[in-house]
């Protein structure tokens, strides 16, 4: 745990641009946004903004989407608490499984409890995603964890 929380909320029209400036200003995949708003949360500390991240859910697997952390809101705990809470949602929707690409950080999800496997051991409902298929170079780091 990371001891702090946050509380999402779903992306909407009135939040995509926010969605995209921040993933834009972390270097994460914002083309899809708009066809894929509904996978998409904004995380809130009280009132203020934190971060932002995605779930796309498979049938009982899901794609954690581009999780990112505020410039202001940096080195507080918020990125494990925005996981901790994509993390509640998913398992509320029946996600047994959870898989993620990054480019740089696969060790703040190996200290989530994200395990690295090879791209190709992703389920094909996982690998046909936008993310994966189109917007993550295959060089990405492959990663599940089990809810």
């Amino acid at each position: 745990m990371s001891g702090v929380t946050v509380t999402l909320q779903p992306a909407d029209d009135s939040t995509r641009s926010h969605v995209e400036t921040v993933l834009e200003e972390n270097d994460l995949p914002s083309r899809d946004v708009r066809s894929k708003l509904d996978c998409f949360y904004i995380g809130y500390d009280g009132a203020d903004t934190v971060g932002v991240g995605g779930i796309e859910i498979r049938g009982t697997d899901g794609l954690l989407r581009s999780v990112a952390v505020e410039r202001s809101a940096r080195g507080k705990g918020f990125g494990t608490a925005i996981c901790e809470a994509l993390e509640t949602e998913a398992r509320a929707e029946e996600v047994e499984t959870l898989y993620l690409l990054t480019t740089t950080a696969p060790e703040f999800f190996a200290e989530q409890g994200y395990a690295a496997i090879d791209r190709t051991g992703a389920p094909g409902p996982i690998q046909q995603t936008t993310e994966f298929d189109d917007l993550c170079p295959t060089t990405a780091t492959c990663m599940k964890k089990s809810l």
